[in-house]
Parts: C-alpha cells; sequence; structure tokens
C-alpha cells in the first residue's frame, strides 16, 4: 500500500505495521482523500493486532486532512482488538494541539514525540 505524488508519500510497512505519511498535505476535500482513506480503511479492515502512524515528516496538514485521522481513529477504536500508536513530532506544531485531539477519541491510543 503506497501512495506517492510530488507533495506527499504515505506507505504502509506490514513488518512494523506502520503507516509513514511525509510531506504536506493540503488536498481540498474528502474526495481528494479518497484514495488515503481507502488504504487506511483497507489497514483497519485487515486488523493487524497494532496500528502505528508514523507522523513525524508529515510538515502541514490542513482541516479535511485532520477530519481523515480522526475519523480513522474511531475506526480504529470501534475495533477493540486493535492496539494504536501515533508518532510526532515536537518540531512540527501543528502536531502537538491536533495529535492530542486523536487521543481525546481514543483515550488508549498511545502518542509518542520526539
Amino acid at each position: 500500500m503506497e501512495i506517492k505524488t510530488e507533495d506527499y508519500s504515505i506507505w504502509y510497512d506490514s513488518v512494523t505495521e506502520t503507516a509513514n505519511f511525509q510531506g504536506s498535505l493540503r488536498l481540498s476535500g474528502m474526495e481528494e482523500y479518497a484514495p488515503i482513506v481507502k488504504l487506511l480503511n483497507d489497514l483497519v479492515d485487515s486488523e493487524p493486532p497494532t496500528i502505528t502512524l508514523n507522523l513525524r515528516e508529515l510538515e502541514f496538514l490542513n482541516s479535511s486532512g485532520i477530519n481523515v485521522l480522526s475519523k480513522f481513529v474511531i475506526n480504529v477504536r470501534q475495533k477493540e482488538k486493535i492496539q494504536m500508536i501515533v508518532q510526532g513530532s515536537k518540531n512540527i506544531p501543528w502536531q502537538s494541539k491536533s495529535l492530542k485531539n486523536l487521543q481525546r477519541l481514543m483515550p488508549s491510543l498511545h502518542l509518542e514525540f520526539e
């Protein structure tokens, strides 16, 4: 599972059970986010024991992208057997506040900042 453009890359590493996000996600509206939503939904449907989102190299995410991540977290929360880890960077301003909001949606979500 991989999505690669000039602005961003998203790929899933099945060995580490990690979805990696890199670059800037400035897509307009949910229609443009559809391939990413599909990738994330396919990941949840495969029901790995743990899902890690590595966002440490995601420099920018607009409100539509935050909405996509929020819905993804809610989807994972409904699968009670899946543990979730979100990795962020203290050096990227949007992440500290927005990623804590994801934790509010899923209190068992483990949040890691470096």
